[in-house]
């Protein structure tokens, strides 16, 4: 479950992003109790709307976190749940507005053991939010772990404790039923294991003021559509096939499917005209599983570069069973001198293993790079969280990276970037990922620039895959897609 609208794009917040909200929120009026009020009482919408009043545990951290839970206890048993209190060390400790409310909350406060989740049925995590940056202590592990043993949902304020709110790391978070956060979402809310710890996630507004949104910077959002819709090419009543693009892939031999698979999906998301380039002893091959894709046998070098020449072209792929080898890293370069649209994919990539500045540099107009994790290590740097790779590498590239995945990022070489949280788990199949990138060579041919075409690809992708269900084949991706670009053509 996602609260937030679809039609409207959504921001997402770092840690330090939400920090400040909060700060100049308070600063311009509202105090900080009545945050934490609005926030401990967002949580208990959530929580009457899924239960039913039963024995809940509130566990409650040091921080303000904990004060949210004092607001949920207060709240519940207001209501006449039997409502049960711990705290992460001692309430003289507290401060501020969690001291606040603490001294309002009537009943016993109890030291945090597993011993207190004994009779609960519900538990309220309101230990650390998304600012936590260490690992959890060993007694918060072993009493969310008793939690999670007996199989007792938790409903978790702002994020699962134990979730690194940048970066989705987990730290020794128990999964949740149901997270609810506030304002927007934070980048351990989309990406992974973050995502699947948090359960369903419920955004909640707390009255941030929009002024003070709008102040922060924004480089960061979750994919959907609102973000490109737009943008996406728009059929004419007076257009042909070659004003609608006409796309080039390079296709392999032996490994053939990948490419045929990739050219089909360059043509399903619209481009008027696609032909795959292919070795000449493979073309009978090609030819006889392909029938609305053009087929060029190539000879050699010659034919390669008699090929480029045709203005026609407007957009590239090379990688997808094209081998690892000097001739793949060498069409590649060429292709990137031509200054049109480019991706890169698959064997394209790890061609340049042991010399990437010779493709960086050679990077002059739009590229779209689409490594999985294995792939990226081979030319960038792997250390760091997700966002964080993906956009040193973008920035380094001069590209726009799409580090693919559950929890796929884009990132654009200015430092915008993308977390696409719609992909269900039957992408994980063979060929998915060169489908992905004809979806966004088909974009790029038709004249999308490279950073809402790769979005949009990514989007679209994990959309035909949720539309199919258990079952899925890389090659039904490309039949499902035109449904999904018609409800994206009828959205208001």
């Amino acid at each position: 479950m996602n609260s937030t609208a679809p039609g409207i794009a959504q921001t997402v917040l770092s840690v330090a992003q939400m920090k400040a909200a909060d700060r100049l929120t308070i600063l311009s009026g509202t105090p900080g109790t009545l945050l934490m009020q609005r926030a401990g009482e967002a949580v208990v919408r959530e929580l009457v709307r899924r239960w039913t009043p039963r024995p809940v545990t509130v566990l409650c951290g040091p921080g303000n976190n904990g004060g949210d839970g004092f607001v949920v206890a207060i709240a519940l048993a207001q209501s006449g749940w039997s409502v049960r209190v711990a705290l992460l060390g001692d309430i003289s400790a507290l401060h501020g507005d969690a001291q606040y409310y603490a001294q309002r909350w009537m009943g016993g406060v109890e030291p945090l053991t597993p011993l207190v989740i004994d009779n609960a049925e519900l538990v309220v995590d309101s230990l650390f939010g998304s600012g936590l940056s260490r690992r959890l202590d060993s007694q918060v592990i072993e009493t969310l772990a008793f939690a999670t043993r007996r199989g007792v949902p938790i409903i978790a304020v702002d994020i699962p404790s134990g979730v690194m709110g940048d970066s989705g790391e987990n730290w020794g978070a128990a999964a949740a039923a149901c997270t609810v956060t506030f304002v927007r979402k934070k980048p351990g809310h989309l990406l992974l294991p973050g995502r699947d710890l948090c359960g369903d996630i419920v955004v909640a507004d707390i009255g941030i003021p929009q002024s003070v949104l709008n102040s922060l910077p924004t480089d960061t959002w979750e994919n959907t559509p609102a973000l490109w819709r737009e943008k996406l090419p728009q059929l004419q009543a007076g257009g042909n096939k070659y004003s609608r693009g006409h796309a080039l892939l390079f296709g392999g031999y032996p490994m053939t499917g990948a490419a045929r698979m990739a050219a089909r999906a360059a043509a399903r998301s619209g481009a008027g005209l696609t032909t795959i380039a292919v070795p000449e002893n493979a073309f009978a091959i090609y030819a006889a599983a392909l029938t609305s894709i053009m087929v060029q046998p190539l000879k050699g070098d010659l034919d390669f570069a008699n090929l480029l020449r045709d203005p026609r072209y407007t957009a590239f792929s090379i990688g997808p069973g094209s081998g690892v080898s000097d001739e793949t890293r060498a069409r590649a370069l060429t292709l990137l001198q031509t200054g049109k649209s480019v991706v890169l994919d698959a064997d394209a990539i790890s061609a340049f293993s042991s010399r990437p500045d010779e493709l960086f540099q050679e990077i002059r107009g739009p590229c779209v790079i689409t490594p999985h994790d294995g792939e990226f290590k081979r030319i960038f740097e792997p250390s760091g969280d997700k966002l964080t790779r993906a956009r040193r590498a973008a920035r380094r590239s001069g590209a726009v990276i799409v580090l693919k995945g559950a929890d796929t990022v884009i990132a654009a070489p200015d430092g915008r970037a993308l977390i696409n949280s719609n992909a269900p788990a039957t992408l994980a199949t063979a060929g998915a990922g060169d489908v992905l990138g004809g979806f966004i060579l088909g974009l790029l041919a038709q004249g999308m620039d490279a950073f809402p075409a790769a979005a949009a690809g990514v989007w679209m992708h994990g959309a035909s895959a949720a539309g199919f269900g258990p079952g899925l084949l890389a090659e039904d991706l490309s039949d499902l897609l035109p449904g999904v670009l018609k409800r994206l053509t009828q959205c208001d």
